[in-house]
């Protein structure tokens, strides 16, 4: 393959936003068949890993959790809604607002999703340490980019 002289800043190979895009989509290559034995994509997943930890929430709550806005999350939270995970409902203090919470076969799932992030982690390839340490990074960039 011929290449023709550009500027080191536009090789390909050395870019850290094509580095996290391409992590990214390997990511969620490796979690779809562990989430189709749930039922779930990616995001339905992410949505109830809070809703595991919180059980109930409001939509702009779960949003801002997430990182996902409400244009987003509402038809993926009608979608779990529609398999039984979730209930939404009206707050009593201010109809506007959509209250998130697990039903009973949300709750019960949690439990078939625990070997989840296991599996996941035997699929890394890398350390406990290696991983945190890649989070905290993205974590740092997340907070430094919405600057």
């Amino acid at each position: 393959m011929k290449t023709t002289e550009t500027s080191s800043n536009l090789l390909l190979d050395k870019q850290i936003c094509f580095a996290l895009y391409s992590a990214s989509n390997a990511m969620g290559r490796a979690y779809r068949p562990l989430l189709t034995t749930l039922d779930l994509t990616y995001l339905q997943y992410i949505v109830m890993m809070v809703l595991w930890q919180y059980s109930t929430m409001n939509v702009k709550e779960l949003g801002n959790k997430v990182h996902l806005d409400s244009g987003t999350l509402t038809p993926l939270l009608k979608r779990l809604e529609a398999k039984g995970l979730i209930i939404r409902a009206r707050s009593k203090e201010d109809e506007r607002v959509r209250i998130i919470s697990l039903s009973d076969q949300g709750s019960e799932m949690r439990d078939k999703a625990e070997q989840v992030p296991t599996e996941m982690l035997c699929k890394s390839k890398m350390t406990i340490e290696e991983l945190t340490i890649l989070k905290q990074s993205c974590e740092l960039l997340l907070e430094n980019l919405k600057e």
